[in-house]
Formats: structure tokens, C-alpha cells, sequence
């Protein structure tokens, strides 16, 4: 199917509350603004030098998601040029985005990234050092944490649930606690593969690449 086709089809699947995030990494500026035109404004990039060079492409209703890992010494670039940090993993990351947006005078919003499955190849927090970040996140004044994210292990439909139960539940106990700088708006997990049963378990923002872009050939990226 086409890239209209398919965003027509997973918009029909998407609960009024969810967010679709398209995901953008490694395509070209004209795949995505197929994808533009179809009224899709919100995308997603892994890495900041493709960001920052596809934020110039389009106009500012754009809404640049940075999904993949976040170095410090990158923050730099992505200050007034995303709309939400999906990747918040370390204090120390924490502290340079402070500065950074601080520096600027702006407020940076960012997920916490929680590395559920406790996987070595992936980033994020583990779900014990939640505390820990969002206390310091507390004694921010230009960081807002709007929600957690997480990016789950492979396995079958069974697995699947038990890791979006997780951090449902997660989700929704810090969500009971009364914070200044945080809120639980965001439930970031689901993607191409997974993202129905992620929608069945309460996530409300859902990104998919390959679901509206097609396969990727990374030979050509």
C-alpha cells in the first residue's frame, strides 16, 4: 500500500486520545512530506544531525519527536527545534538539557525512557531509578517530564502485554503522585509490529516507521 493508504488505515485503528508519530529516520524529505500532506505533523528521528537537517525542510507546524538515544554533547543542536525528547535516560542528560534550554530560555519536554525487558542493547533507565530522575527533575526549572516511554523486548503476544502492563502500571502510579515539573500525559510505546496490542494495553502515543513508510533499505540510507 501506499503511504496515504497506510496512514488512512492505522488513523482508523488509533483510539481519539492516541498519538501517531510517523517515523521518519532514513527517509527522504519527500517520502515525508507525502506523509505531510496527508495531514501527519508529527514525526520521529533517532539521531540529531538527520533532525536538524529535516527541520528546515518544513514549516513550523511540524512536530519533531527525537526518539533514539540522546548524547549530551548533542543537546546542543535540538534546542528550540523538537517538540518532545522521548529519550530522557541518565541525570547527567538530564542536567545538560537543563542547561542548555536554561541557557536559551526555554522549557525542554521530555519522556523518560524506561528499559523494561532490562536488555543490555538497549538504553533507558531501569524502572527502579524512576525516583531517583524524576526527584531531580523536580528541582528543574526548564525541563517538563510529560510521560514515560519505553521500547520493549521481542517476543510473542503474551510477552508483549506483560511489558506494556508494566509500565502501565507504572504509568499510571506516578501518575497519582503530585509533582511541579511532572505530569503523565504521554504512554510512548508500540510500533509497527506491536503497536495494536500497545493501544489495547493504554498507550497513547504509538510510533511507526515501516507500518506507513514501507521497509527501510539502510544500504541506501
Amino acid at each position: 500500500m501506499s503511504i496515504v493508504e497506510n496512514i488512512c488505515k492505522i488513523k482508523t485503528q488509533l483510539p481519539k486520545n492516541a498519538t501517531l508519530i510517523a517515523v521518519s529516520k532514513t527517509r527522504k524529505v519527500e517520502e515525508i512530506r507525502e506523509a505531510y500532506n496527508e495531514g501527519m505533523r508529527d514525526f520521529g528521528e533517532n539521531k540529531v544531525q538527520e533532525l536538524v537537517e529535516k527541520v528546515d525542510c518544513f514549516d513550523s507546524s511540524v512536530r519533531w519527536h527525537l526518539i533514539g538515544h540522546l548524547q549530551t554533547n548533542k543537546v546542543k543542536y535540538i534546542v528550540g527545534k523538537v517538540h518532545l525528547i522521548h529519550s530522557l535516560d541518565s541525570i547527567k542528560l538530564l542536567k545538560e538539557i537543563e542547561k542548555r534550554y536554561g541557557a536559551s530560555n526555554l522549557v525542554a519536554k521530555v519522556l523518560v525512557q524506561i528499559n523494561i525487558g532490562k536488555e543490555e542493547s538497549k538504553t533507558g533507565i531501569f524502572k527502579e531509578q524512576l525516583n531517583d530522575i524524576l526527584e531531580a527533575c523536580e528541582n528543574c526549572n526548564n525541563v517538563k517530564v510529560k510521560g514515560l516511554m519505553a521500547v520493549i523486548p521481542k517476543g510473542s503476544e503474551e510477552e508483549c502485554k506483560k511489558y506494556f502492563r508494566e509500565m502501565k502500571d507504572i504509568w499510571e502510579k506516578t501518575k497519582r503522585k503530585e509533582y511541579k515539573n511532572i505530569s503523565m500525559d504521554y504512554l510512548s510505546m508500540g510500533m509497527t509490529h506491536d503497536y495494536k496490542i500497545a493501544l489495547n494495553e493504554g498507550s497513547n502515543m504509538v510510533r511507526i516507521g515501516e507500518g506507513i513508510f514501507g521497509e527501510r533499505d539502510y544500504n541506501k540510507a
